[in-house]
């Protein structure tokens, strides 16, 4: 059994507290983020932590940034982030780049994942 960490347990977590259902309102992209940001930064003089920095992530080599120690596994996996290649790693890590660091069940809402991409992609010129 895969075991999400943390970034899906804190998902769920918050959707508990909430009280309501994500289909209850408008998707907003930032909301579905605040789990992410127990591990990543994104934004004005983001760094990797616990995950790398998401700052100008679209079109970015994965595994290249330098403030982060990824596994062989990304570093290697040739892959450059544009949406599709995003939306299929995030449904499911593990799929996209079997040995990767990053332990997270996935998002399975496309509501949710359409707008996590979109939030993303306005820190595109972020540094």
């Amino acid at each position: 059994m895969r075991r999400g960490f943390p970034c899906a347990a804190a998902l769920l977590l918050a959707l508990a507290a909430s009280g309501c259902s994500r289909r209850d309102g408008p998707v907003d992209g930032a909301t579905v983020f605040k789990p992410c940001a127990s591990c990543h930064q994104i934004g004005p003089n983001a760094r990797g932590g616990f995950g790398p920095q998401l700052n100008a992530l679209f079109g970015r080599r994965a595994g290249s940034t330098a403030d982060f120690a990824y596994s062989n596994a990304m570093k290697t996996s040739g892959i450059v982030w544009d949406e599709p290649t995003l939306a299929a790693f995030l449904r499911d890590p593990d799929k996209v780049v079997p040995g990767t660091k990053m332990r997270f069940w996935g998002i399975h809402d496309e509501r949710d994942l359409a707008a996590l991409i979109a939030y993303l992609r306005t820190y595109q010129d972020a540094r």
